[in-house]
């Protein structure tokens, strides 16, 4: 018989940013928080490997809306749409961020530093 190893009591926030679907890749999850823009219980998460418990409130960007979720569960996987949002429970409603919404278009892009291109149509 093996022996379990008990649960962690906490995880990276890029980690569980992923696992709950706020970023659709790690390295997007830690972008999100190297540049300051997730908070955890009111204070900016400035690496990667900041560790959330749960019970934990979370302020993250999703789109033009910032989102504020309590952390309900770590999570042991990226599991599937349902399984992520077991992992936390909206705690206000969201909030429109209109006016930094293009500052974090670049942090969520594909490749950052490559400029966007416009394109005129003949």
């Amino acid at each position: 018989m093996g022996v379990l190893s008990p649960k962690p009591s906490s995880l990276r926030l890029d980690q569980w940013l992923w696992y709950a679907r706020f970023a659709k890749s790690r390295s997007r999850a830690a972008r999100l928080c190297t540049a300051g823009v997730v908070t955890v219980n009111g204070l900016a998460a400035k690496k990667a490997h900041y560790a959330i418990r749960v019970g934990d409130i979370v302020v993250v960007p999703q789109g033009v809306l910032a989102r504020t979720v309590l952390v309900k569960a770590l999570g042991e996987r990226r599991g599937p749409s349902a399984e992520a949002q077991s992992l936390y429970v909206d705690a206000a409603t969201p909030v429109r961020v209109s006016k930094l919404s293009p500052a974090w278009t670049p942090l969520l892009a594909d490749h950052p530093t490559k400029a966007p291109t416009i394109r005129n149509s003949p």
